[in-house]
């Protein structure tokens, strides 16, 4: 006769047996956060260009530009092939902090939205820590360190002698003595909207299409192939930038204009009603098609490194279990 606990453990489920395979500790908010910087790093190395020619479209009112080729192109004729580097520094430091605190933070709220009795975080959970990281990330770092980039990026020539900022920390001192340290959060009501969407729509799309693709729930232990995760961080990332493309020219417009000068857009709804009746509504999403060239590949590397350092932390963490 079977003892009573051999009976049970006969009758459990392939089903049960399966969710115990996926289950494990949740990974600490600081592993997240470091696997965020790295990723941060990569991708402003690899995609500064784009994210320059992106910003000149953006505030190109009188067609300068006929497309992102010839943007590209008249940049690096006019100013050098270094132009289309303008303000590096500000943006990998911004995508380190930003991407450390954007995972850091998601990962605490997605803790924080689970259900208590079984563990598991709903789609709707999983949007709202989306949502709440974006917005962190918006009015801590994304703010303050575009407005730098995007007036240093739509200065014309590479002379010091000619350009009114000279680097990111004279930008940055210039724009606090002249405009006030409000002037470092022009744009934030625009730039709030676009991150906290981006990134509900972001993360949420990432953990679908890694089930769907490869069969990889979060804790499993299952390290991906750096491919399979640039796959999935590439669809994830296609979707926010068609959705927010209105918040982010609207926020470029802002954070390019002085508080110091005639302020063409009193605010978010102003600039999106005049750019509207001045250049029609297809100019709210000036810019879309470097930001599809930009996002959407920036997601798959920040993801390709970022699933790396977190598939071994599952990796080694299981280990450490098992012993």
């Amino acid at each position: 006769m079977a003892s009573p606990n051999e009976g049970e453990g006969s009758e459990v489920s392939p089903a049960v047996e399966e969710r115990k395979k996926t289950v494990s500790e949740p990974i600490p908010a600081h592993v997240r956060a470091v696997s965020g910087s790295l990723g941060g790093i990569m991708e402003a190395c690899c995609l500064q260009p784009i994210d320059v020619i992106k910003t000149r479209l953006q505030l190109d009112r009188g067609g300068t530009y006929r497309g992102i080729v010839h943007c590209g192109v008249t940049v690096a004729q006019a100013e050098g092939v270094r132009a289309l580097w303008k303000g590096l520094t500000p943006f990998a430091t911004h995508l380190t902090l930003k991407y450390a605190l954007r995972m850091g933070s998601n990962a605490m709220l997605q803790s924080a939205f689970k259900d208590s009795a079984t563990g598991d975080l709903s789609n709707r959970g999983r949007l709202a820590a989306g949502f709440g990281a974006g917005v962190l990330e918006a009015l801590l770092i994304v703010t303050p360190f575009e407005v730098v980039k995007i007036r240093l990026q739509q200065q014309k020539g590479l002379s010091p002698e000619l350009l009114k900022y000279k680097g990111p920390i004279h930008c940055a001192k210039m724009i606090i003595r002249e405009e006030g340290i409000l002037g470092l959060w022009a744009g934030a009501a625009p730039t709030v909207m676009r991150n906290g969407t981006n990134q509900a729509a972001m993360f949420t799309a990432k953990n679908a299409f890694d089930i769907v693709l490869w069969k990889k729930h979060e804790g499993d232990g299952k390290l991906l192939h750096p491919w399979q995760s640039m796959i999935s961080g590439f669809l994830a990332g296609t979707a926010g930038p068609i959705c927010t493309g209105p918040f982010d020219v609207v926020k470029t417009r802002l954070m390019a204009q002085s508080r110091s000068g005639d302020m063409k857009y009193k605010g978010m709804i102003h600039a999106i009603k005049t750019i509207y009746v001045e250049e029609g509504l297809v100019a709210l999403w000036k810019g879309l098609l470097p930001r599809l060239m930009r996002i959407p590949p920036g997601q798959a590397i920040m993801w390709a490194v970022a699933d790396q350092v977190t598939g071994l932390y599952e990796r080694k963490f299981k280990k450490l279990a098992q012993a």
